[in-house]
This record gives C-alpha cells, structure tokens and sequence, in this order.
C-alpha cells in the first residue's frame, strides 16, 4: 500500500470496468444522490422519447435531435464515468489489501499449559480466544500481546518492510490480522472476529462504501439544486415569449439550454473530489474514516500530540553513564551491563547495547556465570544479579540509596550528595536516571534518554509556518516535559496529563472556535481521539486507540500530519477551484446558445454572437458538446487536487478568481468555436 503501488489514472484496470460502472449508475437510485446529474438525466430521457415518437411519425430536424440526445446522454454518463475512476482507484487499494489477507491456520491454546493448543482455521476465532504465533507464521486476526516479545513485518498493512516490535504490557501490544512474526513467538488475545479485522474494515473503507457526504459537499450541493430549480422555472417560461413573438423553440433546444445553464461540471465532479481525496490519504498510508475528516484536517488550528510513541521513540534508551569520583566508566558500565543482562525490557536492552558499543563489553551469557537474577517489581524499584558472592543492583535512585542504606549505614554522605546532584542533572535534561549499586557501593547513574524521532522539529517548524499551533501532551512531570518540547520544537506542552486534562483541553479549544487534531497511540489517547475533530491513531499502538481516531495512520509518523492537513486543505481547494470554473464557463455558453435560440426572433441579437459560430444549430450542438467533453478533461484534475500553496485566504481567492474564474470563461469561447468548426466541416448541422 507504499505510494508507489497507487493505481494510475491511465491504468487500463481502473478505466475499462469505470466504463462499465458509468452505465451501472444510470439507475435512478444512483443518480438520485447527485440532484444535478439526475435532473439531466430526466431531462434526457424526455428527449429521447420525443426523439423516438418523431422518428415513428417522421418529424423534421432528426439528425439534429438525435446528436443532442446522444451528447446529453454523454453528459451523464461522463460523470457517472468520473466518479467510477474516483472509485476504481480504491477498489484497486482494496484489491491488494485482499492479496495480503491469507487464510491461515492458527494454534490455540485450550489450557493453562502454553504447549497445550490445537490448530484451527483463522475465521472460526472468536472474541477472547488465545493463540500462539511462533517464528515464520502469520498472525491469524486482530488481538492482543499477552506474553513474549516478536518482530513482526507489517509490510501487508504499511507497505515497508522494515520489522516492527511487538510486545506485551505497553502501547505496542496491537498486533494484526495478516501480519507475520519474524522472530521469537507471542501469545495473542484475539480483539476481532472475521470479517470485522483491521483489513476487513480497510477494505470496505478505501472501496467507498462507507463514504458519507461532508457538511461543505451537501451544502453545495443544495446550492447547486437550488439553482438548477431556478433554471428550470427560468427555462418552462421561454416558450410562452416565443409564442408571443409569433415562434416557437423546440423542446430539444430548451432542454440544451437548461443543461448549459445548471452547473453540470462542478455537479459531475463534486462526488469524484471528495473520493479522491480519500484516495490521496490511503496512498500516503492513513485510513481516513470519514470524508468529514479530510475536510476538518484542512482547517485544524490546534495539533495536540503524545509524547511517547509519537513525538519520542517510545522506549528510553540509555545514553551515557555517569560514575561518582572514584569509580572508572569501565567499572560502572561493567556493573550496569551484568544488572541488565536479564533484562528484557527496551531499557535494559539499551544498557547492554551502550557498554558493549561504548565501553567494549561484550554481553556475557547468564548461565555460564551461574548468576541469579533479580526482577524488577513495584515495590523495590529495582533489578538486578547476584553472582560469586557479589550483589548488583540498578533502579530508581531514591529505592537504591535506600537499599544501599539499609545493607551499609556508613555509605559515605558526599557520594549520596553527588548520586542525587547527578540524577537531577538527568532529571533537568529531560532524562530518568537509574542508580547502579555493586556490594553496597554507589557506583553511578545511569541517563535514560527519551529519544525524539529524527527530523520531528523541522516538520512542527513547518505546521507553524501553516498557523498550526503545537501541543505536546505528555505524563512527565513539568521539568521533563519541558526540556523534551524544547528539543522537539513545540509551542506548548501538557505536563502530568491525565485523560481528563486532554479532554478538557480539548473542549477548551473548540470552544474558542478552533479545529483540533490529536495524535496518538494508547489506550489512555482513546477519549482525546474521539473528542477532537481529527482523531490520528497510530497503527502501532493499541486497539482502543485506532478504533477512537477517525483516522489510523498506518506508517506510525506523527509528523504525517503535515500531508495529511495539506490535502485536506487540496481537497477544499479543488472543490473551490472546480466550483468557479464551472459557474465562469457556463458565461460563455450562454453567449454561445441564447443568441442562436432567439436569433429568428430578435435579429438584434446576432452582436452576442461573438464567436461568429457558423449558425443557430451549430452554437446549440456545440455547447452541449463542450458541456459533456469538459466533464472529461477535468477528471485528471478533479482525482489529482489542485497543488497546494500554503497561502493565505485572500491571496487563495485571488488565484482561484485569476486562474479558474478567468480561465473558465476563456476555455469554453476557445472549445466552442473549435467543435462548431469541426462539426461544420463534417457538415453534421
């Protein structure tokens, strides 16, 4: 699902079976769901049975009547095709998540004893069941981690290949459906049953079945049906002055006046705007929920985020150890590798890692050294290894001094003076320092680091140039959270946050008018997520989360929110882009067809016929040719978006108003003339 697998718009695979689709949504109940579209619809159904009862009866001007009819059909079917193409680009999205949702056989367990399971086909698992997913094989639906720690290549969901981490007991515990563990094996929780996976809900979203109207496109289009209604009370009193004037107008020529009148082309590409703009987020790998959400990103003034696993990696890391007077780096990074060689969590992985690539000490093996280990648990604080007679431990630096207190009341007041000026050094920086103890004597601290994501500043530096005002929200205490938005770049933080501080402020900033987006991964994220406007759930964290947002962001970037606000702010600009091309072109039809209808009548008229089209049949045909042919051309442009410019809003009308507005009453007096050319070169009136 990587950009670079999006469907081209030229893809035969996508236009031949939108050709298809264009006749499926003749069907009134289709139709009826785009008022304009439907109304020409209606209107060319009436002049084809007008057309077929003067066939029988052998009236005057068939040839004339019969192209008219065709180019009206056209019109719809043109729309119908744009809105087919709009589809056909998820359905393709779609058609690659199915190739990555195998049917695979899952162990599960049926008791206590974790050897002790039985292999059953993935569907038939229910809400609840647990599961073993070993080394090579496919996670068989949505769940939970329960126990054990696996890589796991989520390159089905996000299209990357590089390996992900899952884990139990923290926001990285969602694992999901089709998705492969690489390594070790965990026991999963199953969260979903079949048919209502992660995938499956993927699936029915980027196919557009579940795809409602914005507040903005139902608006417009009540307002494009309120002026195909004034149309029509304008073109049923026409032929009442033709028949003063002595004349009539035949009803094939008032029904192509009507069309050219309405807005058809923004009425034809309206619904194909808005599924492509949900096609542009899914081929930057976010799920939006709702095309409300696409709108709402593009005019978010407040971006709230977590910190861990949004604006940080996730996992502190330790960086750098700092020994007290008397103790080399050498030993202190000694006695930290031997405390955390049993360590499994991303801390005590971390601690290896920097000894061995810092110091030169290689991991030694805990059954050779005949070593105990020492787990952490609430209470102490602490973890740790006891070998040949010797005690070491590590942890939270008030549980160590009083650990070290209690086994040695001598400890030597200045060394506890300087372990606590050192952790709180760490704690000023933004770090969390972790105190090492060998046989009763301080050795150091250890800086645990939350390690800000590569590159995030530049990108909040970016959403402020976009008048997007950054939050970050984090459960540090105040002195951490702000050394950690200092190095981000953020303009504000929320420190000690609990799930109701994020709601309420939340509610604070919408109630002073503003938009609000929330980035976030965790279960304690999922109130704030369903609160704000714009809701982006992170793939990697938890099934509370995801279900919460109204978006999943399925690479995990926070810093993803920048395109996402941009083509939610594409999407409203081609809208409106689209919208005053289609009201300025339909100027230059009007010059086109009325002079040519009442032309027999007010000869006067003949001075607005300044395109010198060759007669009153040619302008007619012409302009409904041109009405029908520039639904096509815009399809690209319509399923593309108009490039963004971050702009300001008068500086966006003015280009919109130069561009689109003068564009739109140039190109139809260009095309029209052409057409009457061509058609009366062909000698088709």
């Amino acid at each position: 699902m990587s950009q670079s697998k999006s469907a081209s718009l030229m893809d035969s695979r996508i236009l031949i079976p939108a050709i298809g689709s264009a006749f499926v949504k003749l069907d009134p109940r289709t139709l009826a769901k785009n008022p304009v579209m439907f109304v020409v619809a209606v209107v060319s159904s009436l002049t084809t049975v007008l057309f077929l009862r003067d066939l029988v009866t052998g009236g005057e001007g068939l040839g004339f009547s019969l192209q008219l009819n065709i180019w009206l059909w056209f019109t719809v079917l043109f729309a119908n095709f744009a809105e087919a193409v709009a589809e056909g680009r998820g359905k393709a999205q779609a058609e690659s998540l199915r190739k990555s949702r195998t049917e695979t056989q899952a162990k599960l367990l049926t008791g206590t004893d974790p050897a002790s399971f039985r292999m059953v086909p993935g569907t038939s698992l229910k809400v609840g069941d647990i599961v073993l997913v070993e080394a090579g094989e496919i996670i068989p639906s949505d769940g939970e981690v329960i126990e054990g720690v696996a890589s796991v290549n989520e390159a089905a969901i996000t299209g990357e290949s590089a390996p992900v981490i899952r884990e139990s007991g923290g926001d990285r515990s969602a694992v999901t459906g089709g998705t492969q563990v690489l390594s070790d094996w965990i026991r999963v929780r199953i969260s979903a049953a079949a048919g209502s996976t992660f995938i499956d809900r993927m699936i029915s979203l980027v196919e557009g079945a579940e795809r409602q109207k914005t507040p903005n496109e139902i608006a417009l289009n009540i307002l494009l049906a309120g002026m195909t209604l004034i149309f029509v009370l304008a073109v049923v009193t026409i032929p009442s002055f033709a028949t003063y004037a002595g004349g009539s107008i035949p009803v094939i020529v008032l029904v192509a006046l009507f069309v050219t009148l309405i807005p058809t082309t923004i009425g034809a590409l309206l619904s194909a705007i808005g599924i492509a703009g949900m096609d542009r987020l899914v081929r930057f790998n976010v799920l939006a929920m709702s095309g409300r959400a696409v709108e709402a990103a593009g005019d978010i003034d407040t971006l709230l985020l977590d910190k861990t696993g949004t604006i940080t990696l996730g996992n502190r890391q330790a960086t750098e150890l700092r020994p007290v007077a008397g103790v080399s780096e050498q030993d202190l990074a000694d006695a930290a590798q031997l405390a955390s060689l049993a360590d499994e969590t991303p801390e005590g992985r971390s601690i290896v890692v920097l000894a061995k690539e810092k110091y030169g000490i290689r991991a030694r093996d805990m059954a050779q050294l005949h070593a105990t280990f020492v787990p952490f648990t609430a209470q102490s604080r602490m973890s740790g290894v006891d070998l040949d007679g010797s005690s070491i431990r590590k942890g939270a630096v008030e549980a160590v001094l009083t650990y070290v207190g209690g086994i040695n009341s001598s400890a030597r007041p200045e060394t506890v003076r300087e372990i606590q000026a050192i952790a709180d050094e760490i704690a000023k920086s933004g770090g969390t320092p972790l105190a090492v103890v060998r046989d009763g004597r301080l050795m150091g601290v250890v800086h645990l680091k939350d390690i800000v994501k590569g590159g995030i500043r530049e990108r909040f530096a970016e959403l402020r140039r976009m008048g997007i005002r950054t939050v970050m929200i984090t459960g540090d205490n105040p002195m951490t959270a702000a050394a950690i938005a200092a190095e981000a770049g953020v303009d504000d933080f929320l420190a000690q946050a609990t799930p109701e501080n994020k709601l309420s402020l939340i509610r604070e900033e919408q109630a002073k008018g503003k938009l609000v987006a929330m980035c976030g991964d965790g279960t304690n994220d999922a109130p704030a997520l369903a609160q704000a406007d714009v809701g982006v759930a992170m793939n990697t964290g938890t099934v509370a989360a995801r279900e919460a947002g109204n978006m999943v962001d399925l690479d995990s970037d926070p810093t993803k929110l920048i395109e996402i606000v941009e083509i939610g702010k594409q999407l409203l600009m081609t809208r409106g882009a689209l919208t005053t091309f289609s009201i300025a072109n339909d100027i230059a039809k009007y010059f086109a067809i009325i002079p040519a209808m009442f032309l027999a009548f007010y000869p006067q008229l003949s001075a607005l016929n300044v395109m010198g089209l060759a007669s009153p049949q040619s302008a007619i045909l012409s302009a409904i040719i041109f009405n029908a042919l520039v639904i096509v051309a815009l399809i690209p442009l319509s399923l593309r978006g108009v490039t963004y410019r971050a702009v300001g809003a008068g500086a966006l009308l003015s280009r919109n108003l130069l561009i689109y507005g003068l564009g739109g009453v140039i190109v139809p007096f260009i095309g029209i003339k052409a057409i009457d050319l061509a058609i009366t070169a062909l000698g088709l009136v």
